[in-house]
């Protein structure tokens, strides 16, 4: 069991912000397949607060997804206070701060990854934020700049003395991206200095693996992000089905969920990404996600998925 701020989540199993991904449809079907906590796309404090109505789009949600954490980014401490405010608004679990994105569109501007090198600026974010919140805050951070700058246990400090909840470390540094290998030995050493919940980040693909990374670092969670695409099963002992027709079963669900909260026909383009990626690991499979892609609409695309019922891999 894994508790933040008083709030006990069901599993330590949590959904990371996924840019592109991690709408109410996902977050509604990981939260059913067992995920403790969900976590929303990041969103901009700048288009929150001029009320952008691509912004305000991403802040759909739904009681049955709760607990969620809408997660924030930017590198103003007034205006994130202001958009903290707003997020009140939409009956968060927690609000999070994204302190580790390196793409550069973020970075450039000051935010994500590029708070590590300034862990005043961050401070007086985190500060801002928390002021303004009716909810536990949360930070999202990487271990390092590069190699040769660690700053996961400084930043952790500096996090738990302005009065963060948690903090999310992922175990890559800005200079390494989303390339290389996940460093669990640097989540370890921040755990035995933390005196808040601790959540590891970075290369789980299966429950089973989550629970072996929690007990070799010692961390209270488990974020898991690309290894949930396609992959509900990731957040549940049993894992990712072998066969076909079981497959298909969490397949439908997406594809119910986003029928009830997207435009399918506008966004058709993202939901063949989406349900392409269940279609992965067993013979067949390559020429099931060539067919996905191929549907000329969303009408098409059910009547295919709906055809593959009944067929072994």
């Amino acid at each position: 069991m894994l508790q933040i701020a008083g709030l006990s989540l069901n599993s330590p199993f949590i959904l990371a912000p996924l840019a592109g991904y991690s709408d109410l449809p996902f977050r509604l079907l990981c939260r059913e397949y067992g995920a403790g906590l969900v976590v929303s796309e990041m969103i901009s404090c700048h288009g929150l607060i001029y009320r952008q109505a691509k912004t305000l789009k991403m802040l759909a949600s739904s009681p049955a997804e709760q607990p969620i954490s809408f997660q924030l980014f930017g590198a103003d401490p007034e205006i994130m206070g202001e958009a903290a405010a707003i997020l009140n608004d939409f009956s968060p679990s927690f609000i999070d701060i994204n302190m580790g994105c390196p793409v550069k569109k973020v970075t450039k501007r000051g935010a994500g990854s590029a708070l590590m090198k300034n862990i005043r600026l961050a401070e007086q974010i985190i500060l801002a934020v928390i002021a303004n919140s009716e909810v536990p805050v949360t930070v999202k951070t990487r271990i390092g700049i590069d190699q040769q700058t660690m700053t996961a246990i400084q930043f952790t400090r500096m996090c738990e003395g302005a009065g963060v909840s948690a903090i999310t470390i992922h175990g890559r540094t800005w200079s390494q991206g989303f390339s290389g290998n996940a460093d669990w030995d640097s989540i370890r050493q921040v755990k035995e200095v933390a005196g808040i919940p601790v959540i590891g980040n970075g290369d789980i693909g299966s429950y089973d693996q989550g629970i072996a990374r929690m007990k070799e670092s010692g961390c209270d969670g488990i974020m898991i992000g690309r290894g949930a695409l396609g992959n509900p099963w990731v957040f549940s002992k049993k894992g990712r089905p072998q066969d076909l027709p079981e497959i298909l079963v969490g397949v439908k669900r997406h594809m119910e969920l986003m029928e009830q909260y997207l435009e399918t026909e506008r966004m058709l383009a993202y939901i063949k990404n989406q349900i392409g990626r269940y279609f992965c690991y067993f013979a067949g499979s390559s020429q099931i996600r060539q067919s996905v892609h191929d549907c000329e609409n969303y009408t098409i695309l059910k009547d295919f998925i709906s055809s593959l019922s009944g067929h072994g891999p």
